[in-house]
């Protein structure tokens, strides 16, 4: 019985498709924010946006998340001592990682409420403090999952006359500006210490909605008249690109 050879340049070809495909990366998400995480005015929030950039990466698979976001929430809301907001935060993470296989990621976006004059928990809260905050956050993250990555993301601009429940004012604005600097310091320190596992965000975000405002906010009513500060569904299409991207990029380091 003759047995028929198959082409030398078809099985070349297939032997090249089996072992040329990269596997994808399953991730698990879990967004740690304030009222701009959480998509407050909106019906769909940034992190679902985030999502919706990372499911349609070629070396992405299958993308979970849990939304974590807390309106009107700071650092100090989030800090392990605490209890209440970072246990939950925490749970989630582990009702992802139990459900989904995939490389678990945290994406922080916080300090617009730490940088209020008055009102959020805390606030107004220093650099330096705002950055010990973080460290804080981050290190029980690591230490109680040690494969998990963590991105930071650089808060977004906010009108100087942003005044609701919370006073921000120009004096707010300012401050925020100056946690950048303490994110940087911190990424730097972690890449020492936690070497692949801490990310910094895009920065360009914060001068992009400086610019489009108009187009990319809700405009809302204050003691200080037309303030913004929430993102509209525009700006919320933006900013979860923004973090997909940064969240991208951790994955495959």
């Amino acid at each position: 019985m003759s047995v028929k050879k198959i082409p030398a340049a078809l099985l070349a070809a297939t032997l090249l498709c089996a072992f040329s495909l990269p596997a994808k990366k399953p991730l698990n998400v879990v967004f740690i924010g304030d009222s701009i995480t959480y998509g407050v005015l909106l019906t769909k929030a940034p992190p679902s946006y985030a999502e919706d950039y990372l499911k349609h990466q070629k070396k992405i698979g299958p993308v979970s998340i849990s939304n974590q976001g807390v309106s009107g929430y700071t650092t100090v809301n989030f800090l392990p001592s605490t209890g209440t907001v970072f246990n939950k935060t925490e749970k989630a993470a582990a009702g992802l990682a139990a459900t989904h296989k995939g490389q678990l990621i945290f994406s922080i976006m916080l300090g617009t409420n730490d940088s209020a004059e008055d009102g959020p928990m805390g606030s107004p809260v220093s650099p330096l403090s705002y950055r010990a905050n973080l460290k804080a956050i981050i290190d029980k993250l690591l230490s109680d999952f040690p494969d998990a990555k963590i991105v930071i993301n650089y808060p977004i601009w906010y009108s100087p006359n942003t005044y609701n429940g919370a006073r921000y004012l120009e004096g707010g604005l300012a401050r925020l500006q100056r946690y950048f600097p303490e994110i940087d310091s911190l990424v730097k320190d972690y890449s020492q210490s936690h070497r692949g596992h801490v990310y910094g965000g895009n920065k360009k975000a914060f001068e992009d909605f400086k610019k489009n405002y108009l187009t990319d906010y809700t405009p809302q009513k204050g003691h200080r008249g037309t303030f913004y500060l929430h993102p509209d569904s525009t700006g919320a299409a933006k900013l979860g690109t923004y973090w997909g991207k940064a969240i991208y990029q951790a994955a495959l380091h």
